[in-house]
């Protein structure tokens, strides 16, 4: 069988979810990750133009999100991140006022406005003191708890977490449709999460298998290809350099702990360096 594309990869993710032909299956995603009630359910979609937002280096990258927008009007972003740049809550925030103002036209009213929803899916762990693997933010009052309003709405989804109550059985993708299609995400490096994902197409999930069988087609596809591999090589580039940048950052916190007298056990639990690598610093 083909290699399938890494569907973590933005430029795979919208090759399956944010092109053209394919709303039935973003929409399938949706109702899923919204949780909308039945009489509430999506049945169509329309994708945007994803150059909505072209002032600076970063707005030119959104063009890998999918953009759409439902029934109701309401506007939704999805990203999909592989590397932690330490920047998502300022990242999404900045997205959502974006395609939140992008709806004003002149001599419009602000209650025209439409609901605005961002979803990203990281692959690691970011919301560290939350354990569930999709967590939902809008505006409360702090004390009672009351919300402000329902226009704004951001969705963290952490991939690492959801693939731990897979193994340890705490979810299941045939009760949870969210479950399922995050766990496709995964499929291109699990056989056994695959095989089940193919058991479920076939026996109960119409949408499903459309989506499979189009991410078959989509991973044979030379162009797509093309643009794929360059994309996952400077995704990878992308994580070499957060990676070396993390480490000089550390190694300057270790400098700054040897410089004080710190004793050697206590920089090697905090810092995780080795202690050739403290050493060393000594010796600078």
């Amino acid at each position: 069988m083909t290699k399938r594309l890494d569907l973590r990869v933005d430029f795979a993710f919208k090759s399956l979810f944010g092109t053209h032909g394919n709303e039935s299956i973003l929409a399938a995603f949706l109702n899923a990750a919204l949780r909308f009630p039945d009489e509430k359910k999506i049945h169509k979609v329309q994708l945007l133009d994803p150059h909505f937002n072209k002032e600076n280096q970063e707005d030119k990258r959104s063009i890998l999100d999918v953009h759409a927008q439902l029934e109701d009007g309401s506007r939704v972003n999805i990203e999909i991140q592989l590397n932690n740049k330490h920047d998502m809550e300022k990242r999404t925030l900045y997205y959502w006022s974006k395609m939140y103002s992008s709806q004003m036209k002149e001599g419009m009213d602000y209650g025209e406005l439409c609901k605005t929803i961002t979803i990203n899916i990281v692959n690691f762990r970011y919301l560290s003191h939350i354990h569930d693997y999709h967590s939902t933010f809008q505006l409360y009052e702090r004390e009672q708890k009351l919300l402000l309003t329902d226009m704004l709405e951001i969705h963290f989804m952490e991939l690492p977490k959801l693939l731990i109550k897979w193994r340890n059985k705490e979810v299941d993708p045939r009760e949870d449709q969210l479950v399922r299609w995050l766990l496709l995400l995964e499929a291109s490096e699990d056989e056994e999460i695959t095989q089940v994902l193919e058991e479920i197409a076939m026996q109960e999930d119409q949408v499903l298998k459309k989506a499979m069988d189009e991410w078959e087609r989509v991973s044979q596809d030379p162009e797509v290809i093309l643009a794929y591999e360059a994309r996952r090589k400077a995704l990878l580039d992308e994580k070499s350099a957060l990676k070396r940048a993390e480490k000089k950052g550390i190694i300057k916190v270790a400098l700054g702990m040897v410089q004080k007298g710190i004793d050697e056990e206590t920089i090697i639990e905090l810092t995780g360096l080795t202690k050739e690598e403290i050493k060393e610093l000594r010796r600078q």
